[in-house]
């Protein structure tokens, strides 16, 4: 087993997005729920209400190096120098960043940061002919440079905020699967981008994967159907994060050999917007199917999954998504408990 997949990564952790405009609450609350290893895992929020710049896209826009991106009506496009646009997706990203510090103070353990990765982000940026980033292969190879020093650069900077911390990077893609299979659509909509070959997004993503560094553990995530699993782990990922409900027993053979390689399943098992929540046991009842069919023993199943929203927060209300994230440290107790 690699010296990635023996990473720490705890129980439970969210995977992103958070409700509200507040960066300090945001920090309260996720470092409250998830202490370290024994609870789960506290990450970096992203609050997308605040508006352009604080958004997915524009965030990892802002950590580009010597790129830069301005918002026009059809979305992010790249410019040829910063502008305010970026300039406000900075200065948020550094408040969010000040308020995890405040509240991890003598902090030892994993702390997770996320940002697009580069397949994602070369389908949401425009070039100047209004086009994505995706339609150029030279841009693509440009803006997965830029992407993975802008990387670097931030992951230094978590690491002197918070010393102990044990960084782990997320790279949200949620339209790799699109990318691979030709469904980008066009500027007019009227076509889509052809398929990117499977091999170039391997080498991108392992690149990308490898401005963590040599011992830095990488996390995938993808909310969308058909995660490439295999891929992903060829790719260098210690971790893949997705959602579970979307899982079908045809993906059983590749999540298999996923866990038998080392690899941490993130297994998405709670609704990321407002509704009743089961209790813990029952959030957990489809791992515990999925692990009975696979033949894998129950007690290494806590050694290989953790618990996390469906998705991201931000469409949820502030009392939902905190009830949320506890929810899952109860549910990974539950598992760790009675793993059959």
């Amino acid at each position: 087993m690699s010296e990635k997949s023996q990473f720490a990564f705890g129980p439970a952790t969210g995977v992103g997005s958070m409700p509200g405009t507040d960066a300090r609450e945001a920090a309260k609350t996720v470092t409250g729920t998830f202490e370290g290893p024994e609870t789960g895992m506290p990450h970096l929020p992203e609050l997308p209400a605040r508006g352009p710049g604080a958004d997915m896209i524009g965030r990892t826009a802002g950590m580009l190096v010597e790129l830069f991106a301005r918002v026009e009506p059809s979305g992010w496009r790249i410019g040829d120098r910063p502008g305010r646009d970026t300039k406000r997706a900075r200065s948020w990203l550094g408040e969010d960043l000040d308020a995890l510090e405040e509240f991890t103070q003598e902090y030892e353990g994993p702390l997770k940061v996320q940002a697009v990765g580069p397949w994602t982000l070369a389908a949401a940026l425009e070039l100047k002919n209004g086009e994505a980033a995706l339609s150029d292969p030279g841009a693509c190879r440009d803006l997965a440079g830029s992407l993975a020093e802008g990387l670097r650069a931030h992951i230094e900077d978590v690491r002197r905020r918070v010393p102990g911390a044990e960084v782990v990077l997320q790279l949200d893609e949620p339209s790799l699967v699109a990318v691979l299979r030709g469904q980008v659509k066009s500027a007019s909509g009227y076509r889509t981008h052809r398929a990117v070959d499977r091999q170039v997004v391997e080498a991108t993503l392992r690149d990308v994967i490898g401005a963590h560094g040599p011992d830095g553990p990488v996390v995938i995530h993808s909310c969308a159907p058909d995660v490439p699993f295999a891929l992903l782990r060829r790719a260098g990922a210690a971790a893949i994060s997705f959602d579970f409900s979307l899982l079908t027993e045809r993906d059983d053979d590749v999540i298999g050999e996923a866990v038998e390689a080392g690899t941490r399943l993130l297994a998405g098992v709670v609704p990321g917007t407002d509704g009743p929540l089961s209790d813990p046991a029952g959030s957990v009842m489809g791992v515990r199917t999925l692990w009975r069919r696979l033949g894998l023993h129950p007690g290494l199943l806590t050694d290989a999954v953790s618990l996390t929203p469906s998705c991201g927060l931000a469409g949820a209300s502030p009392a939902y998504a905190r009830a949320v994230l506890a929810h899952c440290v109860r549910a990974a107790r539950s598992l760790a408990d009675n793993p059959e």
